[in-house]
């Protein structure tokens, strides 16, 4: 009977020893990433901001302030490019970096800077802003603006309830606090959740901690302990890198807790043990981050030794680069301090440390009594404001229960009768249903697979276009490259021109796969775009040139749009470079395309410029241009036509 108990003791020893060394080659693993390496290398803002936020242990290898350093340059790049997107991200990550590093008041700056402009932002930059500016807030104990940030949260629908037992909590109202949360928390966790199980546990712990009734947090913070154990060790279910290093925080808070819970108790010894791990803990997984639980807990140690009397290792505590915040650690230094002088009869600095304590509790006492019961007013009327409204809620939601319970037993006579002839009727349905369902499943399968290739076939089409006309655009960059490393003015010119012919085939391809139907191109915008990119290159005269386009309802095909836009593009450049030498304001140029018959499309080109040369004809056969648009032509199965007219020149085609 007994072999098979000690055979699962010792397969549950061996799980146990693996799931330890699995955790422990993973910590080994995540404390040699090169996060900050990593947040470099990747392309843009909005990856860097995704990157930061979700990436645990960030400060693994390089500080805090390395990090600020470099998105500060990453900040200041954006600004120069007017990357609004960038920006924002940008200033989401430096407002977290200030605040790990406990400087609140330039955190909250920033992030108020970025609450301003709220209503312009994604849904998840908000939910980031909305955080920093509750965590700053809570740290800087503004509670009425923390109370503001927590409604604006409800109203944008990123949290249902608003709750404020934290708020009751930092008030000094530690059993409120308590109440509150048992309330709110205890309905949403559920019995596999160890990770929220350990947090609830843990809050209530240290909710009666703080309110003195030490032994019954004591009792709170254990079973914490081993829920947090239970879920570091779960192998059965897959946990990412930051639910692992969030486990291991809370486990680390968790042990401090009780080492404060022992010093309470006067069991400084017991205590000394746990506040060492638990310092440790929080530093390793939570590196270079300013934490005010480590300031607790390493005062917590000075405690301890002191009333041991080791005046060796408290005063290595005490100068252990401790930069209190809170008004309650900086007390306690000072009177730790005060304590330690006094026993070794140092008494001049022993008065200096509680004079400073009785400037500091002076100065609090002479206005935090009233802030403090502003705020817990302002507290106590938000709560009760919501308690109306949600009771308001529920009144409306029974009313409207009453209205529909009613409405249906109404209608469940109505029903019923319905119901009988409903039967009938289906029983009739039925067979005729039978008959046709199996084709009607085939036609659906069918169906599907037809629309799925359809998707699929449209989906490569636009990748395609899209790809043809990132590489036509490489082409073109590659072309001005070649412009700013050319001297020669005559090589400049052929190559700019190069670069608008390949910037017009480029446009085809953007208009296709912007274009809802791929195998037509609606003229009108498409001569409008190409237009708009010849005035770019000769900025000078085509400003002054009044351009009208008639090509409304026309639509051709890529084999017609791509010679018909080069055509085009040859006509245009050449009024823009010849046709106005003295950059006439009058000038015009008048675009006409027309459908005129099933089948069969007409072209006109006119402007009032100084027209051709008398000799144009004898430079047709050397001149590129000409030459390109007659071939072009032929493509169209047309020959390109020209009028002299009184002012200026036509040029015209019919094409099929």
């Amino acid at each position: 009977m007994k072999k098979p108990f000690i055979l699962r003791l010792y397969c549950t020893l061996i799980l146990s020893v693996f799931t330890c060394l699995v955790i422990a080659q993973d910590s080994v693993v995540a404390q040699n990433e090169d996060y900050y390496r990593q947040f470099q290398d990747l392309e843009n803002g909005e990856l860097r901001s995704f990157f930061f936020f979700n990436t645990p242990n960030r400060y693994n290898q390089n500080s805090p302030y390395d990090w600020l350093d470099t998105v500060k340059v990453y900040l200041n790049s954006s600004e120069k490019t007017k990357d609004s997107v960038s920006i924002r991200n940008y200033q989401l990550i430096e407002s977290q970096i200030y605040f790990d590093l406990g400087n609140y008041e330039k955190s909250l700056a920033i992030a108020r800077n970025l609450y301003n402009n709220l209503q312009n932002l994604d849904v998840e930059s908000k939910s980031t802003i909305l955080r920093i500016l509750d965590n700053n807030y809570a740290m800087l104990e503004l509670y009425d603006k923390q109370i503001e940030i927590r409604r604006v949260k409800r109203e944008l629908g990123l949290t249902n309830n608003v709750a404020f037992y934290d708020i009751y909590a930092s008030l000094g109202q530690y059993r409120k606090a308590m109440r509150d949360y048992m309330t709110e928390e205890k309905k949403e966790l559920k019995d596999d959740d160890y990770y929220g199980q350990a947090i609830y546990n843990n809050t209530i712990g240290n909710y009666l901690r703080l309110d003195k009734s030490t032994p019954t947090a004591l009792s709170y913070f254990k079973k914490a302990e081993g829920l947090i154990k239970v879920f570091l060790s779960d192998v059965t279910n897959q946990q990412t890198d930051k639910e692992i290093a969030d486990g291991r925080i809370l486990n680390g808070l968790i042990i401090g807790n009780i080492g404060k819970c022992h010093v309470q108790l006067g069991e400084y010894e017991k205590a000394i043990p746990f506040l060492e791990e638990s310092r440790e803990v929080i530093k390793k997984y939570n590196k270079s981050k300013f934490s005010s639980d480590i300031i607790e807990n390493t005062l917590a140690l000075a405690e301890c030794y002191l009333k041991l009397d080791n005046y060796a290792k408290a005063t290595d505590y005490l100068s252990d680069d401790l930069n209190p915040i809170k008004s309650d650690n900086i007390l306690k230094r000072n009177r730790i301090y005060a304590d330690y002088y006094f026993k070794t009869g140092d008494f001049k600095n022993s008065t200096l440390y509680l004079k400073k304590n009785i400037r500091i509790r002076d100065s609090i006492d002479a206005l935090a009594s009233n802030i403090k019961n502003q705020q817990l007013t302002s507290v106590v009327t938000q709560d009760l404001e919501n308690s109306k409204k949600t009771m308001e809620q529920q009144k409306a939601q029974l009313e409207e229960s009453r209205k529909d319970i009613k409405a249906r037993d109404d209608k469940i006579s109505l029903v019923f009768v319905s119901l009988i002839f409903t039967l009938i009727g289906f029983a009739g349905l039925v067979y005729a249903y039978l008959k046709s369902i199996k084709n009607q499943r085939l036609i659906a399968e069918q169906k599907y697979i037809i629309e799925n290739s359809l998707v699929e076939k449209d989906s490569l089409l636009k990748e395609i276009h899209h790809r043809v006309k990132n590489n036509l655009q490489m082409v073109s960059s590659l072309l001005s490259l070649q412009t700013k490393n050319t001297r020669s003015k005559a090589a400049i010119a052929a190559l700019e021109e190069g670069k608008s012919r390949v910037k017009a085939m480029a446009l085809i391809h953007q208009k296709l796969y912007q274009n809802d139907d791929l195998s037509v191109i609606e003229m009108q915008g498409y001569i409008e775009s190409l237009i708009n990119s010849i005035q770019s290159v000769y900025k000078k005269g085509g400003h002054n040139i009044n351009i009208t386009i008639d090509a409304e309802g026309v639509e051709l095909d890529i084999d017609r749009a791509i010679p018909f836009g080069l055509i085009l593009n040859e006509l245009v450049s050449n009024s823009f470079k010849y046709a106005f030498p003295n950059d006439d304001s009058d000038g015009k140029i008048y675009i006409h395309l027309r459908k005129i018959a099933d089948k069969e499309g007409f072209f006109e080109y006119t402007d009032n410029g100084i027209g051709l040369p008398e000799d144009s004809e004898e430079r047709a056969n050397s001149s590129m241009g000409i030459r390109l648009m007659s071939r072009l032509a032929n493509q169209l199965q047309t020959s390109l036509n020209t009028d002299r007219t009184q002012s200026g020149v036509r040029f015209w085609f019919n094409f099929k």
